[in-house]
């Protein structure tokens, strides 16, 4: 067997290896705009199914943030035909799963449901995933008690610095008035009623906004039919309509959230990023996974190995419908917080004017050929959230099937101008979440606007 690692120093080996290539699907769009796509993929007999509601977050009112994913909960809580019991019990039953997420919640410009059964339970499994998706009845009861339940999970995820910091960095980077600027909190949950989650059913989860991908060991004929006649029988509705929001100004600013019994410190340093469907995202795919998307990275190098300030430091470029963010996140003991920022700030300083070298470059390049179809197109689940990414985003095939052409055009030219394009450090974005007694004087030196916040106050960016 062939392991990763072998996979990606054989890839260096061969430049011209044969480009990696999205196995055949049909594309279909029913008469009421629901989308279907199958891609069968024998050999193993399960089916899985991959629906998409378009809106997510986007749709939300801010005020109401986390109304798409309680909704989405709330569809296996009971239907025109089953109660909860009865869902779970035929469920359970069949072996299946009935899952609701796969995005990050607060970036989602969809809600992602996910089903899998055995091949022979086809039938039972699309009655099951039809009944959920299009007619729940959301019970009072459940209701109560799932927003109950989000609510305290919230609260306790303070707890846990790192699970709660990826919030305060969104609601601070973003800002209020854009989509991913309110992440779900105590606050915005407790506003939502059932009522809300009603007509945010009505309004999303209709034809013209659902994409429904099968993959998996199915006769596609047969399939087709029988996903036409479950899905076709829905309404259309009115097909949620994309907003452009504004991104947030570039600037330097640092936000200070003070947990005091804390003995470490979490923290983000972000920048404005790019879309989908960015031109330079080839470029970024590279340098971030040089810079820190792998474990051995420039970041995680200095960071963890050389100085043993971390156990772990990454980046990330976020790539959604609009602009995200490109970040770094880790953490350090409370007295070494401002040796690990500045150093952090060196490393990218040094990505940002001296780019990188050839080695780095072929380096990454066979890393993320060598990674890729593993990661992506091997697995039922895996093909069924590519085909979801292409057709979230409107992408076409050619951005699976000519990835490594425009993998091997990027020159080490190319790349050392998006080093300097993207990777900057005049508009930087700090949070940082720890004892603030103790670190305030340490991070006060990153920028002339701090804002300071309770980890107690209710919501991620302070009492509102």
């Amino acid at each position: 067997m062939t392991t990763r690692h072998g996979l990606a120093l054989l890839l260096a080996a061969t430049p011209l290896l044969a480009q990696v290539k999205l196995p055949p699907y049909t594309h279909n769009v029913l008469p009421n705009g629901v989308v279907v796509d199958l891609m069968r993929k024998p050999g193993v007999p399960l089916v899985r199914f991959r629906i998409l509601v378009k809106g997510g977050a986007e749709a939300e009112p801010p005020e109401l943030a986390g109304l798409a994913g309680v909704t989405a909960q709330l569809l296996r809580k009971g239907t025109a035909k089953r109660t909860a019991a009865q869902f779970s019990d035929e469920l359970d039953f069949l072996g299946g799963t009935f899952q609701t997420g796969g995005f990050a919640e607060q970036y989602s410009s969809a809600t992602t449901i996910n089903g899998e059964f055995l091949t022979k339970d086809f039938d039972q499994g699309l009655d099951l995933l039809t009944d959920a998706v299009l007619h729940p009845t959301f019970p009072q009861q459940e209701v109560d008690k799932l927003l109950a339940q989000r609510v305290d999970a919230v609260k306790s995820a303070k707890d846990n610095p790192q699970a709660a910091i990826p919030s305060y960095y969104g609601a601070f980077f973003f800002g209020p008035k854009h989509p991913f600027g309110h992440p779900p909190d105590e606050l915005t949950l407790a506003r939502v009623r059932r009522d809300d989650i009603a007509a945010f059913h009505k309004r999303l989860y209709c034809g013209r906004n659902l994409i429904v991908i099968v993959t998996g060991d199915f006769d596609t004929a047969s399939a087709e039919a029988k996903i036409a006649s479950a899905f076709g029988q829905g309404e259309a509705g009115t097909a949620f309509v994309w907003n452009s929001p504004a991104s947030p100004a570039p600037k330097t600013r640092l936000l200070l959230v003070d947990k005091p019994d804390a003995t470490q410190t979490y923290f983000y340093i972000g920048q404005p990023g790019i879309d989908r469907h960015n031109p330079d995202r080839i470029k970024l795919l590279i340098l971030n996974t040089l810079f820190g998307g792998r474990f051995t990275s420039m970041l995680n190098d200095e960071l963890r190995v050389n100085s043993g300030l971390t156990y772990g430091a990454f980046s990330a470029v976020q790539e959604y419908r609009v602009p995200g963010s490109i970040y770094i996140s880790t953490y350090t003991k409370t007295e070494t917080t401002g040796k690990a920022i500045d150093v952090a700030l060196e490393i990218l300083k040094k990505l940002s004017e001296k780019g990188i070298t050839p080695e780095q470059l072929a380096s990454a390049k066979a890393y993320i050929k060598g990674t890729f179809p593993p990661d992506r197109l091997e697995t039922a689940d895996q093909l069924s959230a590519t085909l979801a990414d292409l057709e979230l985003y409107g992408l076409g095939r050619d951005e699976i099937d000519n990835l490594f052409a425009r993998i091997d055009a990027v020159s080490l030219d190319d790349a050392n101008q998006a080093a300097r394009k993207y990777f900057r450090t005049d508009r930087l974005t700090f949070v940082a979440l720890g004892n603030a007694a103790k670190i305030r004087d340490a991070v006060k030196k990153y920028s002339d606007e701090v804002t300071e916040i309770s980890i107690k106050d209710p919501g991620f960016r302070g009492v509102r």
